[in-house]
């Protein structure tokens, strides 16, 4: 299946979560904000948000400074 991140196209193995999709793209650990399809995704289900295919998904990392 695949599934766009940022506006971009990526192939994923089903069934697969927002966490382990965040883990293959290298932001394990980081502060991000997660959208699906319009819709915010709480970090605490990001564990267990199964995705779709053909989901959209805006990943914002969270950055301090001033």
């Amino acid at each position: 299946m695949h599934v766009s991140v940022n506006g971009e196209m990526v192939p994923v193995d089903p069934p697969q979560t927002v966490l382990q999709l965040l883990d293959t793209l290298g932001f394990s650990g980081k502060p991000v904000a997660v959208e699906v399809n319009l819709q915010i995704v709480p970090f605490d289900r990001h564990s267990e948000y199964e995705l779709s295919d053909g989901d959209e998904l805006e990943v914002v990392t969270l950055v301090g400074g001033g």
